[in-house]
This record gives C-alpha cells, sequence and structure tokens, in this order.
C-alpha cells in the first residue's frame, strides 16, 4: 500500500522548478515528468475522464456513490516548486518523533533552529521532512499533491458516501500562469478548495490585489566637467522618487492586513533607470490609491524637465482579492472549517499575504479558498514539512467530500 510519506518522497525527485518570463507553459520540462505520472496514477486508481491537457494541467473525476443529486467539489495544487531555489535532487531528511532543538541538514553547516524558526516548538513529537541543506523541499506544493492524491485513493475504496468530486494539478503556480488555461467549464465543479497552505488549521478565502509598477527614468547624460544646467541624472531621479514612497509601508514594516510597496529591482545610468516595484493592498479602494500615489510621485518629481526627459510610470495589476467571490458562496466556507473542527483542527482563518490559483480561478467563475498542508518556510533550503499535519490535511480532504455528499443539491 503506497503511504503519504512514500508519494510526497516520490513527488519531491521530480525537479519542477518553474522559470520565470519563459514563454511556454509549463515553463520546464520537468513539470511534464510529474504530470504524466500524476495521470498515470489517478487513471490506475480507477478515476474517470482523466486528462493531460495541451499546457500540462491534469483532471480526473472521482465519481459519486450516492444515487442523490450533491455539489460538484474539487481540490487543486500545482506540481512546480519556486524558481527561487534549486530544486534539483532534492534529497529529504525523516526526522521521526522531533524532540526539540537543532536539526543538522546533511552533513554540511546548514541546520533548521527553533531560534530562527520558533514554529519548531509546536512541532515536539511530530515527523518531520526537511531538505539537506542544498535544495528546497518542494513540500509547496507537492505535499498539497501527495495529500489529494492519499485522499483520492482513500475515496476510491468506496465506503465513505460521496457526490462527484474533481481533481486537478497546475504548472507554473510560482511565476503566476499556473491557472492561465485552466479550463473551468471543462473541469466542472461548483466550487472547489486548493490545497496549498502552511500550519494547522490555516485556511484563507481572501488575499492581496496586487500590481506591478515600472517605473522607466530618462535622463541626460554629458560629461561631469560641463554638466551644469544640462546634466540630467537618472540614477538622482530614481533616489528622489523612492525617497517619496512611504518609509514604513514596506514589507520588512507591515503584517495582518497592512497593504504595502515593495521596490525589488533598481537598474540603470545616468542616462537611463529603472524601478519595479510591486503594489499590495487587501482592501481594492486602497489598492488604487496606492497606484495612483506612484503615479502622482512622478508626475512630482518630473515637474520641470526637459521635454526630452520624463518619467514614465507602467502599472499591470496582477490579481485581485477573492473575499469578493468566496464570501457570496458561504457553504465552501462553512464546510471546510466544520472539515477542520470534525478532524480534531482548530481553524485558523487568516488572509493570504500573496496569491493563490485560488484567486484566479475565483474571479474565472470557480470560487476557491485555500486549505493547510503542513509545508512551512516555502522557496529556500530551510523548507520542511510535518507528516504529521500532512495526514490531518487528507483528513480534513475526506471530510470535506464527506460532507458535500450530504448537502444535497
Amino acid at each position: 500500500m503506497t503511504t503519504l510519506l512514500d508519494r510526497f518522497l516520490h513527488y519531491v525527485s521530480f525537479d519542477t522548478q518553474s522559470r520565470a518570463h519563459a514563454r511556454q507553459v509549463p515553463s520546464t520540462e520537468g513539470q511534464w515528468q510529474l504530470a504524466r505520472a500524476l495521470q498515470k496514477e489517478l487513471t490506475e486508481l480507477g478515476l474517470k475522464n482523466v486528462t493531460l491537457s495541451e499546457h500540462c494541467c491534469v483532471m480526473a473525476t472521482i465519481p459519486a456513490n450516492v444515487d442523490y443529486p450533491t455539489p460538484v467539489i474539487g481540490f487543486i495544487s500545482h506540481v512546480d516548486t519556486s524558481p527561487d531555489f534549486s530544486g534539483k535532487h532534492v534529497n529529504p531528511q525523516i526526522v521521526e518523533n522531533y524532540r526539540g532543538g537543532d536539526i543538522a541538514l546533511g552533513i554540511g553547516e546548514e541546520i533548521l533552529s527553533p531560534v530562527m524558526f520558533p514554529v519548531l516548538h509546536q512541532l515536539i513529537g511530530h515527523t518531520l521532512i526537511t531538505t539537506d541543506g542544498k535544495t528546497l523541499l518542494g513540500a509547496d506544493d507537492k505535499a498539497g499533491v501527495a495529500e489529494i492524491m492519499t485522499a483520492v485513493a482513500r475515496l476510491m475504496q468506496g465506503d465513505i458516501a460521496h457526490g462527484e468530486i474533481r481533481i486537478a494539478f497546475t504548472p507554473d503556480e510560482e511565476v503566476g500562469r499556473g491557472t492561465e488555461h485552466f479550463d473551468v467549464a471543462a473541469f466542472g465543479a461548483d466550487w472547489a478548495y486548493t490545497i496549498d497552505g502552511s500550519g494547522l488549521g490555516e485556511f484563507q478565502f481572501e488575499n492581496f490585489n496586487a500590481a506591478s509598477v515600472t517605473v522607466k527614468i530618462v535622463g541626460n547624460n554629458v560629461h561631469p566637467g560641463t554638466a551644469k544646467g544640462v546634466m540630467v541624472n537618472a540614477l538622482d531621479l530614481a533616489m528622489r522618487f523612492h525617497a517619496e514612497v512611504p518609509a514604513t509601508e514596506k514589507p520588512q514594516f507591515t503584517s495582518g492586513y497592512e497593504g504595502f510597496y515593495h521596490l525589488h529591482g533598481i537598474k540603470g545610468s545616468v542616462e537611463r533607470a529603472e524601478l519595479s516595484y510591486i503594489v499590495r493592498d487587501f482592501d481594492r479602494d486602497s489598492f488604487e490609491t496606492r497606484k495612483q500615489k506612484l503615479i502622482d510621485i512622478a508626475r512630482r518629481v518630473g515637474k520641470g524637465l526637459n521635454p526630452d526627459c520624463y518619467i514614465d510610470v507602467t502599472v499591470e495589476d496582477s490579481y485581485y482579492n477573492m473575499r469578493e467571490i468566496v464570501e457570496a458562496h458561504p457553504h465552501s466556507i462553512e464546510l471546510a472549517l466544520q472539515a477542520m473542527r470534525n478532524c480534531g483542527v482548530e481553524p485558523d482563518v487568516k488572509p493570504i499575504r500573496g496569491g493563490t490559483d485560488g484567486a484566479w480561478l475565483s474571479f474565472k467563475g470557480l470560487p476557491c479558498p485555500n486549505v493547510f498542508t503542513g509545508g512551512y518556510n516555502y522557496h529556500g533550503k530551510h523548507e520542511f514539512a510535518s507528516l504529521d499535519i500532512m495526514q490531518k490535511t487528507v483528513d480534513v480532504i475526506v471530510d470535506i467530500a464527506r460532507l458535500a455528499a450530504e448537502k444535497k443539491s
């Protein structure tokens, strides 16, 4: 019998690191390899309508085993891992019955320490899965994939009453293209859950509104010895621009429902400079105000420049807060919270200070809140997962399916 741990260790062996700015979807070949393996496994488990799209989205159906109409629900995870850190040759370590203290990662000097990551204090006695300090682990989101697949195997045993259930695995979530080619109509669910959260009980149905802002500055470069009254230093203008961005409204100073401006790239010379920002806010009106503020700063800093010199601001919205969609379908929230309580898990409802495939899917017509996976410290060498919490996620998925069958259409 294939266990949850077996599945997880198998899935993280695939190098599915996505690549930003790639033209094709999926952005890397490794995602195809894992998608084909999942397609094969779903078929062998006996699911129906198992498909793999031209853009690497796996879909499948668990047929209903009740003879009355029920809502069709879905469970979704992504197969790619972050481009921020290597996902090649992942070599997981299993720490059974964690007793506290530092965990050596491999044979080098890297450690996983409760001093730096206090959440470890809450995981005494758990079986932890860590990296060897050389790669990320891939719990984001192969923990979710393994949990869905294990729940699928459980439901296919047929002893739990459930309606029709749809399963999907998507590519390129980490580079913001996971649902670009997702066929909501073909998926055919009334609502779904992304299994892509973190700590025990975490449940999310709201996320940031997000935009990317590019500030392009054109100056005028001449010899510094004869520059008076002629030179316009684009780098000076860039510094003046950023100095007007509210100093305390940056990621390192914000939490909870606080939005921010984040300068994540800067390049240039005297002639030309470019600033790259991301803008985030949970409230749509505040989000619009933040974007306008950057435009207003550009106008002030650029006022009086020679017509050949200018500051240009390009704003591109990335995604929106799914709360306005999901709250119109309260049953999707209530069902998950009840399933958690039934499984002995206290719900920890919080906003996502980031984005999710669920946000895109919600605005495409598929309400899609997010459920915990038991993974922590995503996107780096300190990533780890609790097998105990992962098993709780499996239990919650199964109970959501059971409860949905009690909610007759």
